[in-house]
């Protein structure tokens, strides 16, 4: 049975999306690629004009070329290099760094990138859908839910009022939302403050060789710094501020220049932003209150020191919106919205708790247990430096919208491998898509047996079967439609090291679940069926 708000609703709108920064312009451009009737409004009417964001990673391109605006972002887009960590006397004691080639989901895993042209890409994608209607220089009022849908009190920046009702909100307004706060939904402190200088310049070419090549964190205990490269000549400095140190003061360009002596001079470069944050560790208590979401910073704010801040807005939108149109088409039920709040807070949590403790060791005062942090840090490596990955630092999702067996890939991303086509090389989701997905391990399945086959129609899932280019004469002899030839072994090895022959993948290409043989294909399909159904009547 349809809820309320899908087929019979006489709301002017069915989701509102408050706020057109990334996330708001990412969840737009979803919205609008499911049809649905969607107004997205800001108060401001232009995007900053300076770097705040500068990282992105494998799963965010992922779902930008899904939207059909990656080839846009791409040009201020570079990739992320290793992070080298400095200890207290300067010595290497570990890097972070990227997993290798074949990249598991088939773009640079970590990226570096130029915010305002890339925001400016996202907010004229979002707004080229014909079911969105883009409101700039409005300000969001108040709002007000009923059992049939929220009303929302509207005023442009000429003074004029208007009132608009929509099935759904998404809040995507901000680390100081104002839906939050209307909604008084408290942000609970997981335990992270410390003042630091964001400085941001563009160096001029013949200055370029006088800085590192590659990123760095100095774990200094007189003054902990991270240098990272962005695009072009975009450098970034992250200075921590020392006690009695004013903010203020300290983001003044004569302090600034100062405090980047060791690096450049005025005449080296140009100061594009210094501005002083406190980088708190913040998530909303609730994700959701009836029909009004919170997304991206008005849900949590943590700090920057593996880069996933945008990031974790973007996976917000990313699971809500699928959820949102199936609910608003009447193909699940409104409990489906729960899992939304159930899987993003677990994950934020997660996330969050890692990335303090990277930042723990890099703001380490005290010299005396900075050096000590910096002996058992290269005793972990055996006495070298030791390399971690920025992806395996983020989490797999724990709960939620994932089968009830137990098993190792489930929560996890499913990778995105090359795969031959008759007009050359293509990624993945360039020929399955990006829906419901059963992907076969064509290895060990000569093909998709009918019922599982038939039960999965059932179910919407576009079943896909996988060979290796080993086999890929004998693939091709199969004669199926659906048969995919994968180019560098990318799905054998997960397979193989997950112990199962197929999976279930949602529209996030987040993992439903695993089965090694038919039987347990039938059972997980099953589970997905009752999951997914509409409450009965």
């Amino acid at each position: 049975m349809a809820t309320a708000s899908s087929t019979s609703s006489h709301n002017d709108y069915q989701v509102v999306v408050v706020g057109f920064g990334p996330a708001g312009a990412v969840a737009t451009s979803l919205l609008g690629s499911h049809g649905l009737r969607t107004l997205t409004v800001d108060r401001l009417r232009s995007v900053y004009d300076k770097p705040r964001a500068i990282a992105i990673d494998h799963e965010i391109l992922r779902l930008f070329d899904n939207l059909g605006v990656a080839e846009r972002v791409l040009p201020y887009v570079a990739p992320f290099p290793a992070s080298q960590h400095f200890g207290a006397e300067g010595q290497l004691i570990r890097r972070i760094d990227m997993v290798p080639e074949p990249y598991p989901l088939g773009y640079t895993p970590s990226m570096v990138f130029t915010q305002p042209p890339v925001e400016e890409a996202l907010r004229d994608h979002a707004a080229s859908y014909g079911s969105v209607e883009v409101s700039l220089g409005t300000e969001l009022l108040n709002l007000e839910q009923s059992a049939t849908g929220v009303t929302l009190n509207l005023r442009s920046d000429d003074g004029q009022t208007r009132a608009v009702t929509a099935d759904y909100v998404i809040a995507c307004d901000g680390a100081s939302s104002g839906v939050r706060e209307q909604l008084g939904i408290a942000l609970e402190d997981l335990v992270f403050d410390e003042p630091w200088l964001v400085v941001d310049v563009l160096v001029n070419d013949e200055a370029l060789g006088k800085l590192p090549q590659t990123a760095a964190q100095y774990c200094d205990p007189a003054r902990p710094t991270t240098f990272i490269i962005g695009p072009g000549h975009h450098r970034r400095w992250e200075i921590m501020l020392l006690p009695g140190e004013d903010p203020r003061e300290a983001q003044q360009p004569e302090q600034v220049w100062k405090l980047l002596s060791k690096w450049l001079t005025p005449d080296d470069a140009t100061l594009w932003r210094a501005a002083s944050y406190r980088f708190h560790a913040l998530v909303a208590q609730e994700w959701r209150r009836n029909r009004v979401f919170l997304a991206g910073d008005a849900a949590h704010q943590q700090p920057p020191f593996i880069g996933q801040g945008m990031c974790q807005g973007l996976r917000d939108v990313s699971n809500l919106i699928w959820k949102l149109d199936r609910v608003l088409k009447g193909q699940s039920g409104d409990a489906l919205l729960d899992t939304y709040g159930e899987e993003r807070s677990e994950h934020v949590r997660e996330l969050t708790t890692r990335i303090k403790a990277i930042g723990k060791v890099i703001c380490e005062r005290n010299p005396e247990v900075a050096r000590e942090r910096d002996a058992r840090i290269l005793a972990e490596g055996g006495g070298q430096p030791k390399t971690i990955t920025r992806q395996e630092i983020v989490p797999p999702l724990q709960k939620g919208l994932v089968a009830s067996q137990d098993n190792r890939a489930k929560g996890t991303l499913f990778p995105q491998p090359w795969v031959q086509t008759e007009t050359g090389r293509k990624l993945l989701d360039a020929v399955a898509g990006a829906g419901w997905r059963l992907m076969i391990d064509g290895r060990h399945s000569p093909d998709i047996p009918q019922i599982v086959r038939q039960k999965a129609e059932e179910l919407g899932l576009h079943a896909i079967r996988i060979g290796s280019s080993r086999s890929a004469s004998s693939d091709h002899k199969s004669g199926s439609h659906d048969t995919l030839i994968e180019l560098d072994a990318v799905l054998a090895r997960w397979f193989d090291s997950h112990k199962c022959h197929a999976a279930i993948v949602r529209p996030d290409h987040y993992v439903f679940g695993t089965a090694s043989d038919e039987e347990s294909l039938k059972e997980l399909i099953a589970d997905l069926q009752i999951r997914l159904q509409p409450m009965a009547a």
